[in-house]
């Protein structure tokens, strides 16, 4: 009884020096001989935009309210036929203004405007160009745009993910030869987001007349677009 005892003491004793030896496992994952190292870091890639997003619209004036929406109703279709001529959908055509209103000053005081413009989805953008063209030969006289676009902007961000983990651990293999040490292990990755810059172009009113008079279409140029993306990992740096 006393020998059994004397045996459980014993095996405490190692129990508990062993706990105090390793002491309490460090919550962030890193080992006793290693070192916590946190980077932050960015990436980008660049992407052909492959559309092409523009408003086009007809502002029109009449002596009554029914007179200049009617005189807008017919132009405006004209411009949706000028789209429907270079394959735009009717999904691809999205109302974004519709107004009539009195004017209370200048020369047409006491006339009514009305205004009618849709934003364009041009699935083809080496088609922009000529249907800008179209629908301002066809009366439009408001537009902007276009805005040059990738369809799927998360499958062009992709690429501006993978640079910037790419520069996060080039980063963390840096301060580890510096240091003397090496990248034992990731330990977490935190998405830091991406962005996607829109090149972007605008027409004013003015240019609309001129544009009517010229016979080539405005170039429409696709360009690159410029994919951002930042990362921030977690390494933990061990001895060599």
């Amino acid at each position: 009884m006393h020998g059994s005892t004397i045996g459980w003491l014993a095996l405490g004793s190692m129990l508990a020096l062993s706990a105090c030896g390793h002491g309490p496992r460090d919550p962030r994952g890193v080992e006793h001989d290693e070192v916590l190292l946190q980077v932050t870091a960015s990436g980008q890639a660049e992407t052909a935009p492959n559309e092409a997003r523009f408003s086009a619209g007809v502002s029109s004036i009449g002596a009554t309210a029914d007179a200049a929406t009617a005189a807008n109703n017919a132009i405006m279709n004209k411009v949706v036929s000028a789209l429907a001529g270079f394959g735009v959908a009717k999904a691809d055509i999205q109302t974004q203004r519709l107004t009539v209103a009195r004017i209370d000053w200048g020369a047409n005081r006491n006339k009514f405007e009305a205004s009618n413009v849709v934003a364009v989805r041009m699935r083809a953008i080496d088609k922009a160009g000529p249907a800008i063209a179209a629908v301002t030969q066809a009366g439009a006289n408001v537009l902007s745009g276009p805005d040059l676009r990738v369809a799927d902007p998360e499958a062009a961000s992709r690429s501006a993910y993978a640079a910037a983990f790419k520069a996060a651990r080039a980063r963390a293999d840096t301060y580890a030869q510096a240091a003397g040490l090496k990248v034992a292990r990731v330990l977490v990755i935190r998405d830091g987001g991406g962005a996607m810059p829109l090149a972007q172009g605008q027409m004013a009113m003015e240019d609309m007349a001129n544009m009517r008079a010229q016979s080539a279409p405005p170039p429409v140029m696709a360009g690159t677009n410029t994919s951002q993306a930042s990362v921030s990992v977690d390494f933990a740096l061990g001895p060599k």
